[in-house]
């Protein structure tokens, strides 16, 4: 806020002096008032740089003002300490910048040398006077005169000559010391070469010459005093000295102002004091006489060769080559590139050439005959050149201005030439701490050089951009952006800027042959030719930051758009859309660095094992990462998809080179297992790069137009064929294992068979190697798998299934029904138990024993081990697929879909079978127990010769046994399933026994009673206290028995009258009113000792007697 305050003061305090001083010069204060060389009225003086102080001093003595002199004693005022006029010695004003320059110095300061005074001056006594004409004649001589090299020598003012030679020298030797600057020869403007073969160091002189008069119009030209020059050139060197890095406040001694600034420029430009001093002093002599003439609107060249003679040179070599420039100069404005047609001039123009050469050839003649010769010349050229020069153009009064440097394309580059000087003499790459009062100062020549605003911009973008390039500097690139950007397009120009830019244009050869260019072409093309080099192989030219290639993108689209508004060139392209001109800088630069790539991959596979293609699918990832993260987010903001065709494209190049490879793979060797995994994790790289960075429909778009590489069915493939190979060994390995069973328990711990463990110690060292595979797969491959481990053991199962016996083989047959007969007895008993039971054969007898009760629980516990593994082995598997798979986001949503359609029935097959098998074998355990091992005491003897004198009590002992047995082996999951089995087999027998006991055995009403008893004691011994089977299974089993037993208690008339009514109910899909069927009740008749019995059986269903 206080800076504010104080340039708002500042502004109002500079605003208050111009109005004091206008006032006081046009009043009657001051008798008379000269204007300074160059200007007509007040309005072309800058009454900033005059002195308010002299003003007055004028007024008061009421003398004639001369303003040149007040504007020499201002300049002079500031080059001493401001006081306040106080009288105090504790006042005073600091030169320099207390805080930047540090604590005061602590070391001891240097002792003063001491000055040998030179032989001329050492006979002279201090008291002596010293006239001036002496000092003269001695400093002339110590030029000649050689001096001890001890003694120090004051250079003098009249040394001028010998010191501009060696000061920019050293300015040369400082300046290229500073910076080593890039080369820039591919940067060339669009113009072609001057006819008079004028050069840069030409262009740079007159440049500055018209600067000078640019300046004098204003009133600020002023010849520097000879006293002066010393102190200058001191400074000067103090300048020089300084470091780049040190930031060092303007001493006072400085020149401020309009006199500063042009000082400041003679520097920047190069241009030595001698030939500073003749130029002004030319101009300010070619302005006596021309009363109301602006110094801006004279004919330069002529003026200098008129008002300076070769007598102000040092040697006739450099006057010469000053006319010839002068000479040069004059052709070129007004001949070789005029502002204006010459019309029915033509013949003036051949005139001035021949006036030109009569002026170059005077130098060649003798003194006399040549001067007299160069002074008609001049007086014949003015005659020719001004009224040339004076032709109106563009709506210009006569007069008003002077044509001769203003002529296309002559006039930009001695603007170029003003605008070279902006960038500090010190350090190339950056602008002078002036830079902003020097580009107002060159406004002053666009009068003489007819330049417009857009020419500026064009011209100042060109000098900044060109030092950029030759420096590296991006601050100075970031300037010419700025100026870029103020270049105006064609409809915010003014009418007649764009008649007037249209008009300009030059004929320039090419590599395509001689083109027409615009001024904007001539200077735009070379940057976006440049821009374009460097964004079509970005990933070479950019490789350290993005900042520069930010900038670069910026150029080239702003040149881009203000040279689409310019005619077409022959041979030139179809112009492109940003978009476009984006996709192709992304193409160009992705294939020059995937062409590096390959040069590099071939390096590296000479001295690595791993196959090129994978290398160079690492190698490429690497690419797209750095594309992604440095490059892309720039393109981006150009082209919302660039990321899509950067990755599509490196899709395509790394195809072309994969497709070979692919079609040749037939098999999982070393190099697929190598090269397949690389490729595929590349490609699903450039998908989630398509997929992330662009919408939904774009990305459809691109991914569309891709030709995947296919590697997931290629490879699956290969995995299917290894999958099938490895599922014939397991297979094979089932078949040997199950052959070397023998059925014993692993350990005391570990209760199953030895073949399931080798089973699933195979299956998991396929698993293991199938996920070593690291090639692309899909779900079929893993269901494949699935589906052959499945196969493994279903196949495991029916091996142990086929060890059994069938149930036929140990269940006796059942014996044919017979009625009562009274007669039968004792006899009819051991008749029927020699004739009627048909025991098996002796192979199957063989079988059955070889299957013992302990080798049965072995089985069991081995089925049930294999069962309970298949959870862990699945879970293992889902698990290692998901960390190979579950990552690429191209397959998340396949991945899921196949994992729950696989994993429905991925080991149901085995499962089932497993379960199957476990059930059949424990329901065989209880068959073989009962109908085989205890067939003798149950099924044979059990209730003869009546139930009162065979009771089940006598069997619960060798059940007992047997369960013990069982429970000692058989695993604790399975223990009540191995228990029902025995209980079902315990109801089977007892049911076969009270319903198919055959003729031996009889019932009567008064043994249901004893049969119920039994049914408890034999459900209570499964029952066990609680420790056996849960009360309620047991309860459910025993029903149907329950049933049976109840249907023994009724009378025969009562099963008789049931049964006939059963027969009826049947055939309409009924039950009796005991709800009993009819053959139930047939057996039971038949088993019942009573006649009434034998007579229904008889007429009923003739139903032979037991004696038959």
């Amino acid at each position: 806020m206080d800076e504010e305050n104080e340039v708002e003061l500042l502004q109002r305090y500079r605003r208050d002096r111009r109005v004091l001083l206008d006032f006081i010069l046009s009043g009657s204060l001051i008798k008379k008032v000269v204007m300074p060389p160059g200007a007509v009225s007040l309005d072309d003086v800058d009454l900033d740089q005059v002195s308010v102080d002299y003003v007055l001093n004028c007024a008061k003595k009421g003398g004639m003002l001369e303003l040149s002199e007040a504007i020499r004693d201002y300049h002079d005022a500031t080059l001493f300490p401001s006081v306040n006029n106080a009288g105090s010695s504790d006042e005073f004003f600091l030169v320099t910048d207390s805080a930047a320059s540090g604590s005061p110095p602590r070391r001891v300061p240097p002792s003063v040398p001491v000055v040998v005074p030179t032989p001329i001056l050492a006979s002279l006594s201090i008291s002596e006077p010293l006239e001036s004409e002496q000092l003269e004649e001695s400093a002339s001589l110590s030029k000649s005169q050689s001096l001890n090299s001890s003694q120090v020598k004051e250079l003098t003012v009249d040394d001028i000559d010998d010191f501009d030679d060696d000061v920019l020298e050293e300015v040369e030797s400082r300046r290229y010391s500073r910076r080593v600057l890039n080369d820039a020869s591919d940067v060339v403007l669009g113009l072609p070469s001057f006819a008079t073969g004028i050069t840069d160091d030409d262009l740079r002189e007159t440049a500055y010459e018209i600067l000078l008069a640019a300046a004098g119009a204003s009133g600020g030209l002023i010849v520097p005093s000879k006293d002066k020059k010393k102190e200058k050139k001191s400074r000067l060197m103090k300048k020089l000295g300084r470091s780049k890095s040190e930031h060092v406040v303007m001493q006072s001694q400085n020149s401020h102002g309009l006199v500063g600034l042009l000082e400041t420029m003679r520097v920047q430009m190069e241009i030595s004091e001698e030939m500073d001093i003749r130029t002004r002093r030319a101009l300010l002599s070619a302005m006596v006489g021309k009363v109301g003439k602006r110094m801006d609107t004279l004919l330069i060249p002529l003026e200098l060769l008129c008002c300076i003679s070769r007598t102000e040179f040092s040697d006739k070599k450099s006057y010469i080559k000053w006319q010839k420039r002068q000479l040069n100069m004059l052709e070129e404005g007004l001949v070789n590139h005029p502002v204006v047609g010459f019309g029915e001039s033509g013949r003036k123009a051949s005139d001035l050439r021949i006036l030109l050469a009569k002026i170059e050839e005077s130098e060649s003649l003798p003194s006399a005959t040549g001067d007299l010769q160069r002074t008609e010349c001049l007086r014949s050229l003015r005659d020719i050149a001004i009224p040339l020069a004076e032709r109106p153009a563009r709506g210009d009064l006569t007069g008003e201005i002077c044509h001769w440097a203003d002529g296309y394309h002559l006039n930009v580059r001695l603007y170029e030439k003003l605008l070279l000087s902006i960038f500090d003499v010190l350090d190339e790459g950056k602008l002078t701490e002036e830079v902003e009062e020097m580009l107002e100062l060159f406004k002053s020549t666009w009068r003489i050089l007819g330049i417009t605003e857009t020419i500026h911009y064009t011209c100042y973008a060109w000098v900044l951009f060109r030092q950029f390039v030759m420096t590296g500097e991006q601050e100075i690139l970031q300037h010419a952006i700025d100026q870029l950007k103020r270049i105006p397009l064609k409809e915010q120009r003014g009418p007649q800027e764009r008649l007037h830019l249209k008009s300009l244009s030059c004929r320039v050869q090419s590599e395509k042959g001689f083109q027409e260019l615009t001024f904007l072409q001539s200077f735009l093309l070379p940057i976006q030719k440049w821009a374009d080099a460097r964004l079509t192989d970005y990933h070479l030219h950019f490789a350290e930051g993005s900042k520069l290639m930010e900038n670069a993108v910026v150029v080239a689209m702003v040149a881009r758009r203000l040279l689409l508004e310019e005619p077409e060139l022959p041979m030139q392209a179809a112009p492109l859309t940003d978009a476009e001109q984006i996709v192709m800088y992304v193409s160009s630069s992705i294939k020059h660095a995937f062409a590096r790539i390959i040069q590099e991959v071939e390096a590296l596979s000479d001295t690595t094992n791993e196959h090129p293609l994978a290398l160079l699918a690492e190698q490429t990832k690497k690419l797209l990462r750095k594309d992604t993260t440095m490059y892309l987010p720039i393109l981006t903001l150009r082209h919302p998809n660039a990321s899509a065709v950067s990755a599509s494209l490196i899709h395509k190049l790394y195809g072309m080179k994969l497709k070979p490879f692919v079609d040749s793979a037939e098999h999982l060797t070393e190099d697929v297992v190598s090269v397949f995994p690389a490729a595929d994790s590349l490609e699903q790289n450039l998908v989630a790069v398509i997929t992330s960075t662009c919408q939904e429909g774009a990305a459809e778009a691109y991914l569309k137009k891709l030709n995947l590489y296919k590697i997931e069915t290629i490879s699956g493939t290969l995995v299917l064929r290894w999958v099938n190979a490895q599922l014939a060994r397991i297979s094979a390995w089932v078949e040997r294992v199950i052959q070397q069973e023998n059925w014993t328990p692993v350990s005391a711990q570990q209760r199953h068979g030895s073949s399931i463990v080798e089973v699933y110690r195979i299956v998991e060292e396929t698993v293991d190697q199938f996920f070593a595979l690291k090639v692309p797969m899909r779900p079929a491959e893993l269901s494949s798998l699935f589906r052959g481990i499945d196969n493994a053991f279903q196949v495991y199962t029916k091996h142990v299934l086929d060890s059994l016996a069938d149930k036929e083989d140990i269940i006796p047959p059942v014996p044919t029904l017979t009625r009562y007969r009274r007669e039968s007895g004792i006899k009819a008993f051991v008749k029927k138990e020699l004739t009627d039971p048909r025991l098996p054969e002796v192979r199957k007898s063989n079988d059955v024993n070889v299957l013992t009760t302990p080798t049965l629980c072995v089985q069991l516990n081995t089925l049930y081990y294999g069962i309970s593994q298949l959870n862990k082995l699945e879970d293992s598997i889902w698990e290692r697929w998901n960390r190979k798979h579950y990552g690429h986001p191209m397959k998340r949503s396949m991945e899921d879909n196949s994992r729950n359609s696989i994993k429905k029935d991925s080991f149901d097959g085995s499962r089932k079978d497993i379960n199957a098998a476990i059930d059949q074998i424990c329901e065989f355990t209880g068959t073989k127990t009962i109908f085989w091992d205890l067939r003798e005491p149950f099924i044979d003897g059990l209730y003869k010769p009546s139930v009162a004198q065979s009771r089940l009590e006598t069997l619960v002992e060798p059940l007992d046994t047997v369960l013990n047995q069982l429970c000692d082996i058989i695993v604790e999951p399975l223990r009540d399933r191995v228990v029902t089995g025995l209980l079902q087999a315990s109801l089977d027998g007892l049911i076969r026994v009270i319903l198919d006991g055959g003729p031996s055995r009889m019932f009567t009403p008064a043994d249901a009673k004893l049969l119920e008893e039994d049914l408890e004691v034999l459900k209570e011994f499964f029952i066990s206290g609680g420790d056996g089977l849960p009360r309620g299974v047991v309860e459910n089993q025993v029903a149907r028995l329950r049933q049976v037993i109840k249907l023994h208690g009724y009378e025969t008339r009562e099963l008789i009258e049931d049964l006939r009514s059963a027969s009826e109910m049947e055939m309409q899909g009924g039950r009796s009113k005991l709800g009993a069927d009819a053959k139930t009740l047939i057996r039971i008749l038949c088993h019942r000792s009573d006649s009434e019995a034998s007579q229904f059986l008889k007429k009923q269903y003739k139903i032979p007697k037991s004696a038959a």
